[in-house]
């Protein structure tokens, strides 16, 4: 069915249907996760596949994941004939790289919904059909700090982010500041892979950091971050995972990888987005605006395993997360 003759039927039908009664909502409405990439990261697009699962098993809902690859020239087609389908409700995409194209594409589509995680678009442009989903990253990356002072012997930590980006140099400033709480002489070594995908350079970037006497690296790159954690293996060294529990992650699969990961820095991008999929299930309005998670509504947060805790406690990071919450200890930012 052409889009112009779609169009004219659904005028009809919403016409005729707002006669009897006017809907926020389905209360089960059908959902799409467009992934600019592919999965298989162990983290970031990863956990939003597990949110994914999760409303298929717990909601019961009709589920799709687009994987549209690494060619940006590729993704405008894709998410195009995904939203023009008619076959989902709402559609879920992620991070700074799609914000324009999601502001393009939802002004095409009004009658498509869109949940837009880790980027925020431009409401002056109207968008009453997005949701922006933002993440305070840098409260996680604190917390992360500071199990790596704690856990460092030499003083010297690592940082490999994917890109020089404000969404990474926030994980890097919330992750300095945490370590010079424990160690006020901390030194960061920080270097971008300008990739999300090539677990190759992360492994070359961090085998160079640990040469340069960095015990504990935080791999902030994606699928690129996956070289960092080998590294840490081969080397005998520390890790810090990021987005999803890398150690739990790799626990059968690789044992010795992921022995090696310290501790994680939680985006939970499956919690954040299931909770908005429900919500809008039960009738709430979560569109035209924007929503944050940060360590008060749990959205972000570090695993505290029995790696982590032979340098930390639980109780010892709670007591800094509650200080965190209340603002007895403030985190910088890059935003």
């Amino acid at each position: 069915m052409n889009r112009i003759l779609k169009t004219f039927l659904m005028a009809l039908c919403v016409g005729a249907f707002a006669l009897v009664a006017p809907v926020s909502a389905k209360s089960k409405p059908s959902v799409a996760l467009f992934i600019n990439g592919t999965l298989g990261d162990k983290s970031f697009f990863d956990s939003a596949q597990r949110g994914m699962v999760m409303m298929q098993k717990e909601l019961g809902l009709k589920t799709r994941t687009v994987e549209a690859g690494f060619d940006p020239t590729k993704w405008k087609s894709s998410l195009i004939d995904l939203a023009d389908s008619g076959d989902y409700d709402v559609i879920i995409l992620g991070t700074f790289t799609l914000v324009s194209l999601t502001e393009e594409v939802a002004k095409e589509f009004p009658e498509v919904k869109f949940i837009l995680f880790d980027g925020v678009v431009d409401y002056s442009k109207g968008l009453k059909n997005v949701q922006s989903l933002v993440f305070a990253q840098n409260q996680a990356s604190y917390l992360a700090g500071v199990v790596a002072a704690k856990a460092s012997k030499s003083g010297t930590l690592g940082f490999v982010g994917g890109m020089e980006i404000p969404v990474i140099k926030d994980f890097l400033v919330g992750f300095e500041a945490g370590a010079k709480s424990i160690n006020a002489n901390a030194k960061i070594l920080a270097q971008y892979a300008n990739n999300f995908g090539d677990p190759a350079i992360g492994k070359e970037i961090a085998l160079a950091q640990y040469g340069q006497g960095a015990d504990v690296i935080f791999a902030v790159a994606g699928g690129t971050g996956q070289g960092v954690l080998e590294a840490a293996a081969e080397q005998g060294k520390l890790a810090i995972g990021v987005d999803s529990d890398q150690a739990a992650i790799f626990a059968s699969s690789n044992p010795k990888i992921s022995k090696s990961i310290v501790t994680s820095a939680l985006k939970n991008v499956d919690n954040a987005i299931f909770d908005s999929i429900k919500r809008y299930a039960g009738g709430e309005n979560i569109f035209g605006k924007i929503e944050a998670q940060g360590l008060t509504t749990g959205g972000v947060g570090v695993v505290v395993d029995k790696t982590t805790q032979k340098y930390i406690s639980q109780s010892e990071i709670d007591a800094i997360a509650a200080d965190v919450i209340s603002g007895k200890v403030s985190v910088p930012t890059a935003f």
